[in-house]
């Protein structure tokens, strides 16, 4: 029979936030798969954990993975470890999961700490509805896309940063976003853990003169749907009523539907819309 991979969450950053569950499985995998072994090597030594360890990384993800499920296949149960948090989740714990699946091996996760979720909660922001984008993309172009896709999110944003590069991504956050509300997370469940709840523009001034350090989860306020209707209008508007009836009857909708859709539109009645385009 074939092995079992367990995605096991670890601490990230205060290690009484491990599992009861995590650590007995930890214990009584085959073989640990780890992002780097010289990290993860303090945490096992902390729970006494004697399992043996191979490094799975970003840079073996693909070549490892196929490794790995040979060895689930063989029948040994693995369980996958990222340095902080939930394995899978803006890490190469996805590649392995997915050649997991495709070679129809069994897959569990033991839930546990994630540094998006944790900051979300502490944020203020909205939480019913959110998007995670983990590290914005280094090339420009790619970046710039995900920007312009993000200037119409209603839902809350969820971002990783580097602290080096925290006030670069904060600035081009504002240049595109507006001054959003942002809440900036930092050392999150350690000693000099912090949460930050101000706006986009206070937030790049306050790192303008205070150099930010720790890993950082930026938590953006989604724009709102009043703003958007507004722009909507704003966009409307610019057209004559029958260049907006045009616009619909393009897409193949009769002219009583389009009076319809443009009356909600402009916010006016049918009837003059009807009086508009009849007179």
């Amino acid at each position: 029979m074939n092995g079992i991979l367990y995605l096991c969450a670890t601490p990230i950053g205060n290690l009484e936030d491990i599992t009861f569950r995590v650590v007995r499985t930890l214990k009584e995998v085959d073989l640990i798969a780890a992002e780097d072994t010289r990290h993860s090597i303090k945490l096992l030594n902390h729970f006494e954990i004697k399992t043996p360890m191979t490094s799975y990384h970003e840079f073996n993800k693909i070549e490892k993975a196929q490794y790995l499920v040979e060895q689930l296949k063989k029948g040994l149960n693995i369980a996958c470890i990222t340095d902080a948090g939930t394995p899978g989740i803006s890490d190469p714990g996805e590649e392995l999961v997915r050649q997991c699946i495709e070679a129809d091996i069994q897959v569990t996760s033991l839930p546990g700490p994630a540094a998006c979720i944790t900051a979300l909660t502490m944020s203020g922001l909205g939480t019913r509805r959110f998007c995670f984008e983990a590290f914005l993309p280094s090339d420009k172009k790619e970046k710039q896309h995900i920007l312009e896709e993000l200037k119409r999110e209603t839902r809350t944003i969820v971002l990783y940063e580097a602290p080096h590069r925290l006030l670069k991504t904060l600035t081009e956050l504002k240049e595109t976003l507006g001054n959003r509300r942002v809440t900036v997370a930092r050392e999150l469940t350690k000693k000099h853990e912090t949460v930050f709840a101000t706006t986009l523009q206070e937030a790049i001034s306050y790192y303008t003169e205070q150099e930010p350090k720790g890993e950082c989860v930026v938590v953006v306020e989604g724009k709102s749907f009043e703003e958007i209707r507004e722009e909507e209008i704003q966009s409307w508007e610019a057209l004559t009523i029958e260049e907006h009836m045009q616009v619909y009857v393009e897409k193949g909708m009769s002219e009583k539907e389009a009076m319809k859709l443009v009356a909600k539109d402009r916010g006016i009645s049918k009837r003059d819309v009807y009086k508009v385009v009849h007179c």
